[in-house]
């Protein structure tokens, strides 16, 4: 190899090292940062960029994409002075790769630090029950703090979120003995609660099943008088038609005569199991005289038939 052809090896390297570095591609969501002779030049979107050989270069490399961040877990003391080991994640985006390139000299850093110093501060002012029940409250005061720090940087602060907020293992112990005493107090109301209305219920079924059965002795008693009353009525009523049938027979002719011939034979009955039975009878002065007895039940009779037949009389005129 001669020196000639060792020249013409040099000038193909060099043209290829001067053509590499003219085409830039930049891909998506992705932006360069072009300096020309050591000064900001431009910011290369994505696609196809021609560069002065040599004289520019791409200093920075960003991506646009919205970016995770691991915030490290640190120890926090609480307001009421319980140490407690939080950890996040922020989520931040550039927006600005020219600020991001100069504003600042490693901004995923800066913010970690800025969100872990706010989160200090904020877990400061909270105590240890507070602190599960405020995680919304410490993401937004987080984000807040942190992008408007890093607006000079050209990055925004899209949220944060808390991952762990780990107690001491004393404090779990005692946590836990308090929400198992929660659960047991809560177990126990529960019972107690099912013990009052299971008694409640048992009362209002007591109290029904005695109306329903003083309502049926009611009704059984309202029922029974009616019986009666139907029967006294009926009894009444039958009595008063027999009546009626006798006065109306004693007026018909014989009837009269009929009417002793009864009363002597009963008379003769009952005069003759005086005998026969240890029956007490109120008895006339002069019990031969049947005659006379006759005589006088027969007048009452015809008293009484005359009253009858009078009354009815006046029914019929009115």
């Amino acid at each position: 190899m001669n020196f000639f052809t060792v020249i013409i090896v040099g000038l193909i390297i060099f043209v290829v090292i001067a053509f590499l570095k003219t085409i830039r591609v930049v891909p998506q969501k992705v932006a360069f940062i072009v300096e020309r002779l050591g000064k900001y030049n431009a910011t290369l979107d994505a696609g196809l960029h021609i560069l002065i050989p040599f004289i520019d270069k791409v200093a920075y490399k960003h991506t646009l994409k919205e970016q995770a961040i691991d915030v490290p877990s640190q120890t926090c003391i609480t307001r009421d002075n319980i140490a407690v080991e939080v950890d996040g994640i922020l989520y931040l985006q550039v927006i600005d790769p020219q600020k991001a390139s100069y504003g600042i000299n490693n901004y995923q850093f800066a913010a970690t630090q800025l969100a872990q110093t706010t989160m200090r501060s904020v877990i400061g002012k909270l105590e240890l029950d507070k602190t599960f029940e405020e995680r919304d409250t410490i993401n937004t005061t987080i984000v807040e703090a942190v992008d408007k720090a890093s607006d000079p940087w050209g990055v925004k602060v899209t949220r944060y979120e808390v991952k762990n907020i780990v107690p001491p293992q004393s404090i779990k112990d005692a946590m836990e003995k308090q929400m198992r005493a929660e659960r047991e107090k809560r177990a126990m109301i529960a019972e107690s609660e099912g013990d009052k209305q299971a008694k409640i219920n048992r009362a209002e079924g007591v109290k029904q099943e005695m109306i329903a059965t003083s309502e049926g002795e009611k009704q059984k008693r309202i029922n029974e008088a009616e019986g009666r009353a139907a029967e006294i009525e009926r009894v009444a009523k039958a009595t008063a038609n027999g009546l009626r049938e006798i006065a109306l027979a004693i007026n018909e002719e014989g009837g009269i005569n009929a009417v002793n011939l009864r009363i002597a034979e009963q008379y003769i009955n009952e005069f003759g199991k005086l005998a026969k039975t240890n029956n007490t009878l109120i008895l006339p002065a002069n019990l031969g005289d049947l005659a006379g007895l006759v005589s006088t039940v027969t007048t009452i009779l015809k008293d009484h038939t005359k009253d009858t037949g009078a009354r009815a009389q006046g029914a019929e005129k009115r």
